[in-house]
């Protein structure tokens, strides 16, 4: 006999959910540490400790880790049933990733859409965590795309001001707050076997790039990493319904496994054909990340992979949505410092005065 299927989000039948803001924590919460893809924690114990000691000293609050938090080799199915512990705890005010991966969407059918709206909190995560922003979108629950535990509070040094101060004002903040450029920013990264590493290394930012119509577009936000999205083009499984998108804001951005040029047009242009990428109202391109352990690009190197696949989206948005605003190289990927963008939450994009708003 087959498995009864998973139960599926109400979203999934094809509307836009209405979108809630979870309450967020205060100083002095308790908040959930989980890794719902890769346990890196159980491998990088030193760097996810000083994560976790930010989080305390810098912010104020409790981590709580669950059974899969350093479990290596944890199943799609261990891992959700941490997800909806933290959820339902009701000490618990806020779930934060450790850290990304590469097969979390084989834990999203074992999530129930219901038990989670039932108890709404905030979650913060990126790069693989895309797979839960897309489930909690669809649920109608805003999410934060940013801030993992050891990556952005694990930094090496002391973490980035300015990653520091988008996580305070996301985590404990609510309105509308402007996005700005930073000064600087790096795609470099530290050995974490390293335990003396120094913190990274910076270079002078140009600032954002922009494209498309000058005109004003607000709506919520949706997508992530690249490549997630990707997955969940293959998969089908968690796409709502082309006109769900109708007006809300694309966030793409790659990751550290730095994929070709052809290949973000390739995911662009199958977005395109299923009538999806022209729904966008607006993009935010998040600054590629060019350089990786296992890539290690020189500067130049590095600005013409990122000049190659600005050009593949740019192809691929003027053929598929050229009515839409484009804002290329923001912060809010896998480079450093890092912005936090509210998944499901209203992104303002304001191409004649060159804004980007976000609503925590």
């Amino acid at each position: 006999m087959s498995p009864a299927p998973p139960p599926r989000a109400a979203g999934e039948l094809g509307r836009r959910p209405r979108f809630t803001y979870p309450p967020k924590p205060r100083p002095g919460d308790r908040v959930a540490v989980l890794s719902p893809s890769w346990a890196g924690p159980a491998m990088h114990p030193a760097v996810f400790e000083r994560g976790l000691g930010r989080l305390r000293a810098d912010f104020g609050l409790v981590p709580v880790e669950y059974p899969t938090t350093r479990q290596l080799g944890a199943s799609p199915a261990e891992r959700a049933r941490d997800i909806h512990a933290a959820f339902t705890d009701p000490s618990v005010r806020a779930i934060l990733a450790s850290i990304g991966g590469e097969d979390q969407l084989k834990v999203l059918r074992h999530l129930d859409p219901e038990l989670l709206r039932a108890h709404p909190k905030p979650f913060f995560g990126y790069s693989d965590n895309t797979n839960l922003l897309i489930y909690l979108w669809n649920a109608g629950l805003v999410a934060y795309h940013g801030g993992s535990v050891m990556v952005q509070f694990g930094r090496a040094g002391r973490m980035h001001p300015v990653t520091a101060a988008s996580l305070r004002a996301a985590l404990f903040g609510s309105g509308l707050v402007p996005l700005t450029p930073p000064a600087e920013f790096t795609d470099e990264e530290v050995d974490w076997s390293d335990a003396a590493a120094p913190e990274p290394t910076m270079r002078p930012s140009d600032g954002w790039g922009w494209d498309g119509p000058p005109v004003t577009v607000a709506g919520p936000a949706w997508g992530g990493s690249l490549e997630i999205v990707d997955f969940h083009l293959r998969a089908g499984r968690h796409l709502l319904d082309p006109e769900a998108y109708t007006g809300a804001v694309l966030l793409l951005e790659t990751s550290e496994e730095t994929p070709p040029a052809t290949y973000v047009y390739r995911v662009l242009m199958g977005m395109g054909q299923r009538g999806l990428l022209e729904r966008f109202g607006a993009v935010l391109v998040g600054r590629p990340k060019a350089w990786s352990f296992e890539q290690p690009r020189s500067r130049e190197e590095g600005a013409r992979y990122a000049a190659e696949q600005r050009a593949a989206v740019q192809r691929a948005l003027r053929e598929y949505s050229p009515h839409a605003p484009v804002v290329f190289d923001v912060d809010f990927g896998h480079t450093d410092p890092q912005l936090v963008v509210p998944s499901g939450g209203t992104v303002i994009v304001d191409g004649a005065r060159r804004e980007v708003r976000v609503t925590y």
